[in-house]
């Protein structure tokens, strides 16, 4: 009997090594080390709704011209984004008034097929294209592809991705710009271009409203959540609560690192990005921000998980053979 059972051991052991070798050849015989990020001609372009002029986006490499650039990434968000716009316009206009703060709002419309776009050129004509312009994806690339286009198509010294639903509230933004102040010894909005070359990301976090979540949560959404979230520390990243509340703020250099290296372009992006910084050793602090859930979410909480769950031993496989490889390495 013992020597059968060593014998379905031996070969039970060779067949699941062989197994996890042909993965990673595989994965490493179909991966691209560095991304290859595509964009159309019409998608270099925002089109001023009033002239009816097409002018070119910058680049990320370029150094900034103001103080904040607020990336939305909108898929079919005709019904959700106005309130969101009206929000974050009320704060920033207010902010600017009487002062030399300087900002623009890029949506991202990621293939939309609704009035999304239209929506946003409304803002467009009201408060004009040098505020808020519309970066119009042909094709839908996926929450993460949307915000890596629209960091690369910004002009801020500071670059805040913040969802279209408007679930956290936008005047919490001070709360994440004083978080990195404190790490990165300097205010943006009266040094930005130096603050611009430093690196530093503050990140919004629902953490401590997890109480609350569990308790109106069935018992199965409950286990999916724990079990994402053992995923993540797992597989991913540590010693952060919260990876996946969209609204993360970034100095210009440490966007220009973590996205010319982003893979994902779905949902578990913001992992990926994370994952980044950490072996980049960019300093990262969360703050807790008031966020209200909002009737319209694009998230399919199985099926989503599951896929997000999937792609995190993927990242953390693919960064371990060597598939994939962080571009701001490569220069050291």
């Amino acid at each position: 009997m013992f020597p059968d059972l060593k014998i379905i051991l031996f070969y039970g052991s060779a067949l699941g090594f062989s197994a996890i070798l042909a993965v990673c050849i595989f994965l490493i015989s179909t991966s691209k080390v560095y991304p290859i990020i595509t964009r159309s001609k019409k998608e270099k372009y925002f089109v001023d709704p009033i002239s009816g002029e097409s002018v070119s986006f910058p680049s990320i490499s370029d150094p900034s011209s103001v103080h904040l650039s607020v990336i939305v990434p909108a898929y079919n968000e005709e019904e959700r984004l106005q309130p969101m716009l009206d929000e974050c316009t009320e704060f920033l206009e207010n902010r600017a008034k009487n002062s030399d703060f300087k900002y623009e709002i890029i949506v991202v419309s990621d293939g939309s097929k609704d009035g999304t776009v239209a929506i946003a050129n409304k803002y467009c004509e009201k408060i004009g294209v040098d505020k808020i312009r519309v970066l119009d994806l042909e094709t839908n690339r996926g929450k993460g592809g949307a915000v890596r286009l629209g960091m690369q198509s910004a002009r801020g010294a500071m670059l805040l991705f913040a969802d279209a639903d408007g679930a956290t509230r936008f005047s919490d933004l001070t709360k994440l710009e004083l978080s990195l102040q404190d790490i990165l010894k300097s205010d943006y909005l009266k040094n930005p271009v130096a603050v611009s070359r430093d690196l530093g990301i503050s990140i919004g976090s629902r953490a401590h409203m997890e109480n609350d979540a569990v308790a109106n949560r069935s018992f199965f959404r409950t286990i999916l959540m724990y079990g994402f979230h053992f995923l993540v520390w797992m597989f991913a990243v540590r010693g952060i609560k919260d990876t996946q509340c969209g609204f993360k703020l970034l100095t210009r250099n440490a966007a220009l690192k973590c996205f010319e290296s982003l893979h994902v372009e779905r949902w578990a992006f913001d992992v990926e990005m994370l994952f980044i910084a950490q072996k980049l050793k960019i300093p990262i602090t969360e703050v807790a921000v008031n966020w209200t859930e909002i009737d319209g979410s694009k998230v399919t909480p199985f099926w989503s998980w599951i896929q997000m769950g999937r792609d995190l031993v993927l990242i953390w496989l693919r960064y371990t053979i060597g598939a994939w490889k962080i571009a701001s390495q490569k220069y050291k």
